[in-house]
């Protein structure tokens, strides 16, 4: 019995020493090595970068949704405000599955939005979605205008008010990156994850045609890719990117962000290339680095971050004509865009500013005549005939004496759904 019970002590000693040893080594490890653990890999890399990704995941909880901003959210045609996130839509149950819109106001953008946001209801008939990011001092605005809407318009959308939201280290830097607020829109993944697929658009923009047209361009995205956009410039002679940029950006001229379509579930789970470390990080991963290594080199904010991710992952990106994303480029040295010489504009883009100055009045005369067209009166003759006069007053600008481009789809379109109206009364 003796002889058992001396096994069994040096059992326990040997078994005392080796879990001493295994302490010692782990510990050994964590100050001689610098290794960092991104999803279920660990791989080694510089401090700086280390740290960076580190940070992310303090920033953004597993947690953090729709449900955690503390949002307000309307239904189409109610007026209840509540912080819980609103059922994921349900496919087959008689319900169309809206389209989910997004957008990103700060400053004096609320007025254009809620244009850009009116472009889109006069000419779409199916269910929308409104995710608008907005700071505190702009939703109670965005509620009464937006709750004041007729009901033949208001019965179309719902909508949902989220707070700015910014990584916690870096929040005023991201707020003020390029324009106010606008790269929030590269936390959308994170921040919108009950939504499959969404349009995001700038607020300078206009829908000149329905806006279950820019939805459908999602379904031509092939297996690989996530994201959708148009070419930044048409003719490399003029661009910017190619002759500028002091970073990596995509194709031969780059790409514009104010009209962007997203996979949202795809970019979550996709794993990007990059030139920071030789495996791929997650979206959420990938930005804060990305920006602390090119923050010193970027001009047009998270427009250049998205073409150096695209730059390294030019198979995730699908690319649309020029057409739904017309700007001023495109005519102010000439027509340049060959997909809306052949089919008209689709989308006009008043960056710069140029829906409320001078420069470029036939983009200003289309804002001006959505704007100030009442909601319940006839689109042809209360807002289609007067805009063809404005236009025709442009003329003396080279965006002016392509005017015809602008509602060679858009007359046809006020047209038919009045058409439509009339014979439903």
């Amino acid at each position: 019995m003796r002889r058992y019970m001396r096994v069994l002590v040096l059992c326990m000693v040997l078994a005392i020493f080796s879990a001493l040893y295994v302490c010692s080594r782990l510990s050994s490890l964590g100050t001689s090595e610098s290794v960092a653990v991104v999803g279920d890999i660990a791989f080694s890399r510089s401090a700086s970068l280390q740290n960076d990704v580190g940070k992310i995941a303090r920033q953004w909880p597993e947690t953090t949704g729709p449900g955690d901003l503390q949002d307000y959210r309307h239904g189409a045609g109610d007026t209840v405000s509540s912080s819980a996130p609103s059922p994921p839509p349900q496919r087959g149950r008689g319900r169309e599955e809206p389209m989910h819109l997004a957008v990103v106001a700060c400053g004096d953008r609320q007025e254009e939005t809620l244009t850009m946001l009116k472009s889109a209801m006069l000419l779409s008939a199916r269910p929308a979605s409104f995710h608008i990011f907005a700071e505190e001092q702009l939703h109670q605005g965005f509620r009464e205008q937006l709750d004041s809407w007729p009901s033949m318009y208001r019965s179309k959308f719902n909508y949902t008010i989220y707070p700015i939201t910014f990584p916690g280290e870096n929040q005023e830097e991201w707020k003020k990156l390029f324009k106010p607020c606008a790269s929030q829109r590269l936390f959308l993944p994170i921040l919108l994850k009950e939504v499959d697929s969404l349009i995001y658009v700038d607020t300078d923009i206009l829908f000149l045609r329905p806006l279950e047209d820019v939805w459908a361009l999602l379904s031509r995205f092939n297996s690989t890719q996530l994201a959708a956009m148009s070419p930044e410039h048409e003719e490399p002679r003029i661009a910017w990117y190619n002759r500028f940029a002091r970073h990596p950006f995509y194709g031969t001229t780059g790409v514009n962000s104010g009209v962007m379509l997203m996979n949202l579930t795809r970019i979550r789970a996709a794993h990007f290339k990059n030139d920071m470390t030789s495996v791929g990080l997650r979206w959420g991963e990938l930005l804060v680095p990305l920006y602390h290594k090119y923050k010193q080199n970027i001009t047009w904010g998270d427009q250049d971050l998205i073409n150096i991710v695209f730059h390294s992952n030019p198979e995730n990106l699908y690319v649309f004509p020029c057409h739904w994303n017309f700007r001023p480029d495109h005519c102010i040295y000439g027509s340049n865009c060959d997909a809306a010489k052949q089919e008209g504009v689709f989308i006009l883009h008043g960056n710069r500013g140029v829906f409320h100055d001078s420069r470029q009045p036939a983009f200003r005369a289309i804002y001006d005549a959505i704007k100030k067209f009442p909601f319940e009166q006839d689109l042809v003759s209360s807002l289609l005939a007067p805009l063809e006069v404005e236009l025709n007053r442009t003329t003396h600008t080279y965006c002016g004496q392509v005017h015809h481009l602008l509602t060679q789809n858009y007359g046809p379109t006020l047209v038919d759904i009045q058409r439509s109206r009339d014979q439903d009364r």
